[in-house]
């Protein structure tokens, strides 16, 4: 096919361009993210034989990849930054376009841009397409401190397409819990699982990353554009020095994407039709024969933490659109972040690490420069030059981005052909289709290593992260070691983990993993089910057999942090294990609130957070609450005060009470039951305005629906609680403990008859329990029954 052929919709790209500069050099200017898309724009304008000015006029869409800054929330900007990245790029060059995209974050956003903005312009919907990313990491680290620091904020007018961070699935509260939240060490997972697989020891292991990543160097010095130009060795890339130190096992710091960079990149995307009318020669045309854009599992759901195999496919199925195989590639750019992101397509396609051909263009993100979620820009650029070279050729840039799945594969070439649609969708689908891996949040018991990593913090600290499964059930497990478990951190460091039989135990912080259970004994001991004296957060009061809990945090309206909770959590393991103790009653010290649920202000902090295996504080997520529980609400019961008001048996409010699932109103939700309880104890209708509003309801509505017993008096909750102590106490405590079971057993039984007739140990245990007997007693003598709790 020659280009008089072409359907004029074809999809062509005719300019690329980057951009680049280093700390100290000549010609340093301390540009912007955006000054630095800017220049590899005009480059990329300039690149196209045709005017410049021209082409930015017919620029009809700009699309722009996201800096570190922008990638997810509360993200820092020391120096300021745009409001509308796309358009202030736009605006630099002379274009204003009706639309502006601002993509997801991730690596694989360059050639996703590429290929959806080539279908749309196959489509007819899109005719000139900019796209363009930078990033200005080491200027913005470099100046954040400094008094005489650039100033890089721009408000921008005009529409903007935020796709949002697109985090799905890359961030969970149980990755957090144990650690798992950098790049690093959630990629260590794949490569030690990987030489599980293959069977090679550490150092076997080591030296071949090592030899994967030499030839990467060589390329990176030899690229004007890339931030660190250094030739080095295989042994030197692996070797841990004071300048090489180890990160996660098995990452030394030289084997990393390198984020210290100022670097930009830019393509221009156009039709044949508006190529011919703004006069771009067509030596300047390369088309995108392959594209395919897939996901795979989220990181703990895939069977096998060995491989990605949907980044496998997402490559093949390019090739195959394409019509061409790995022997017909002239160039290749696989995306490299760690080394794992290389080794797997290699795995899947049969390439080598020394294949003559290269596995970079740039020089790699660990060597040329990983430019934030822009790297592919790069990439892509570079590709273009090359085969503008040698016409006729073809060349792949894969991209990664997330953790191991999601990529993007395009697959290049001068050679004219029309657009030819890829099948992701169908590939997707069955991608989505693939069982997924049983977990379990709370873990407890003997399990097996199925891979894992050890963080080494500057200062020489280590923690060991453990992805393991349970021999009791096969569940997938995560879990990392204790602070000062020496011995399952050497174990993880030495010879072969995977496949190691440990133990495994929950606690409120997340799950600890260690060589035994008796070692867990040693590490962390059982703690007493008895009451103390000293706590910080809660006041306790004994009064015959009622507890009176106050959360004592006034200052924060009775908001819990993670100590309140644990204490809170502390004082009913104590008052469920104490036969003593037949009620207690939880109130909020003063009079404005019985508590404002979680304290944000110290969840805000970036501090640790965690919440009781029982739930916030202690009650709403226990199992077993046989013995009653009153809330006595002064004030408001907002968010998790509600919620903990739900969790008890009755509920004693002032007239000042106000109730609220407020949680939506600060971008949260009800998680800690209020959206299971709240439904079930007033009307549906209600709870659902509540839920999705935070309506507050006073005590007289909270009454009126049953979600309170008593109202009473302004400031006399806690008598008003005390007092329906009381009444209970008048009643056999094996009587109200065997009540609360049953209701408890048969709450789930959709009959009534079915629910009555349900076989109860607990009710069989009454019958012949003492208080039984002395309650006919004293029924038969007319005498006040004297309860023996049992």
């Amino acid at each position: 096919m020659t280009g008089q052929d072409l359907d004029p919709r074809t999809p062509v790209i005719v300019g690329a361009g980057q951009s680049s500069e280093r700390l100290g050099e000549p010609g340093y200017r301390r540009s912007s993210p955006v000054d630095l898309a800017a220049a590899a724009v005009r480059e990329a304008l300039g690149d196209t034989g045709a005017d410049p000015a021209a082409l930015a006029e017919a620029v009809d869409t700009v699309a722009g990849v996201r800096q570190f800054e922008t990638s997810s929330p509360g993200a820092p900007a020391p120096l300021g930054r745009s409001t509308n990245f796309p358009r202030s790029v736009a605006r630099r060059v002379g274009a204003d376009p009706a639309r502006a995209i601002l993509e997801v974050t991730g690596g694989q956003g360059p050639q996703h841009l590429v290929n959806e903005l080539a279908a749309t312009i196959a489509g007819g919907a899109c005719d000139v397409a900019l796209i363009f990313g930078a990033e200005a990491i080491s200027t913005v680290r470099h100046f954040a401190g400094a008094p005489d620091r650039p100033d890089f904020s721009e408000t921008v007018d005009g529409d903007l397409e935020d796709r949002g961070y697109g985090l799905t699935g890359m961030v969970s509260r149980l990755q957090a819990a144990h650690g798992l939240t950098g790049a690093p060490s959630q990629y260590a997972l794949f490569d030690n699982a990987r030489r599980a697989r293959l069977k090679q020891s550490r150092e076997e292991y080591a030296a071949g990353m090592g030899a994967l990543f030499a030839p990467f160097t060589r390329v990176a010095a030899a690229n004007p554009h890339a931030a660190a130009p250094t030739v080095r060795t295989a042994e030197e890339l692996v070797t841990p020095t004071e300048r090489n130190r180890m990160i996660a096992e098995p990452y030394t710091r030289y084997v990393v994407a390198r984020e210290k960079v100022n670097q930009g990149a830019a393509v221009l995307l156009m039709s044949v039709a508006a190529a011919r009318r703004l006069g771009v020669p067509e030596d300047r045309w390369v088309f995108l024969p392959g594209h395919a854009d897939l996901r795979d599992r989220d990181l703990l759901d895939r069977a096998d933490l060995s491989t990605g195999l949907a980044a496998i496919m997402a490559v093949q199925h390019a090739l195959e659109v394409a019509g061409i195989g790995v022997a017909d590639l002239l160039t290749i750019d696989l995306y490299s972040c760690f080394p794992i992101a290389v080794s797997n397509i290699c795995d899947g396609l049969g390439l080598s690490a020394d294949d003559p051909r290269g596995l970079t263009v740039t020089g790699g993100l660990p060597f040329f420069g990983g430019a934030g979620n822009d790297y592919s820009m790069h990439a892509i650029a570079e590709t273009v030059q090359r085969l503008r070279e040698a016409p006729g050729s073809y060349g792949l840039v894969g991209a990664n981005g997330g953790l191991l799945n999601k990529y993007s594969a395009g697959v290049y070439s001068t050679t004219p052909g029309d657009w030819r649609p890829d099948r992701s969708a169908t590939l997707q689908a069955e991608i989505d289709s693939w069982p997924t891996v049983e977990q379990t949040v709370q873990a407890d018991g003997w399990g097996t290593i199925e891979t894992y990593t050890v963080k080494h913090r500057r200062g020489g600290d280590r923690v060991g992260i453990v992805v393991g499964r349970l021999e009791a059930d096969g569940r997938r497990f995560l879990a990392r070691t204790a602070d000062s478990d020496g011995g399952m951190l050497d174990l993880l460091s030495t010879g072969e983990p995977i496949g190691r039989r440990v133990y495994v135990r929950s606690f409120a912080a997340g799950n600890r993993v260690t060589t035994g259970d008796a070692r867990m004994d040693e590490l962390f001991p059982p703690r007493p089910a008895v009451l103390r004296d000293d706590y910080e957060n809660v006041l306790v009061r004994r009064d015959g057999h009622v507890l009176e809990v106050t959360i004592n945090r006034p200052e924060v309206r009775n908001s819990l942090h993670p100590m309140a909770n644990d204490e809170l959590d502390e004082v009913f393991d104590a008052y469920f294990a104490d036969p003593d103790l037949w009620v207690a009653i939880i109130t909020g010290a003063g009079d404005k609130a019985f508590s404002a649920g979680n304290d944000l202000i110290y969840s805000a902090s970036g501090r640790p957070m965690w919440v009781p295996k029982n739930g916030f504080a202690g009650l709403t997520g226990r199992r077993g609450m046989h013995k009653p529980v009153i809330a006595a609400v002064n004030g408001y019961a907002m968010g998790g005060g509600c919620e903990i008001a739900l969790a008890c048996h009755l509920v004693v409010a002032d007239v000042t009470a106000r109730f609220a699932l407020s949680e939506v109103r600060v971008g949260l939700v009800a998680g800690a039951g209020g959206l299971v309880r709240l439904p079930r104890a007033i009307p549906e209708k209600l709870a659902t305005e509540m839920i999705l509003t935070g309506r507050r309801i006073t005590a007289a509505e909270a009454a009126e629906h049953g979600l309170v017993n008593r109202v009473v008096e302004a400031g006399t909750a806690l008598e008003g609680a005390r007092a329906l102590a009381a009444e209970i106490l008048e009643a056999s405590p094996t009587s109200v403990r065997t009540s609360l079971r049953i209701m408890e057993e048969t709450r789930g039984v959709p009959d009534v008859i079915d629910a009555i007739s349900r076989p109860s140990a607990a009710l069989d245990g009454l019958m012949v329990s003492d208080d039984t007997a002395e309650g006919l007693t004293a029924f038969v003598q007319k005498r006040p029954p004297r309860w023996r709790n049992r």
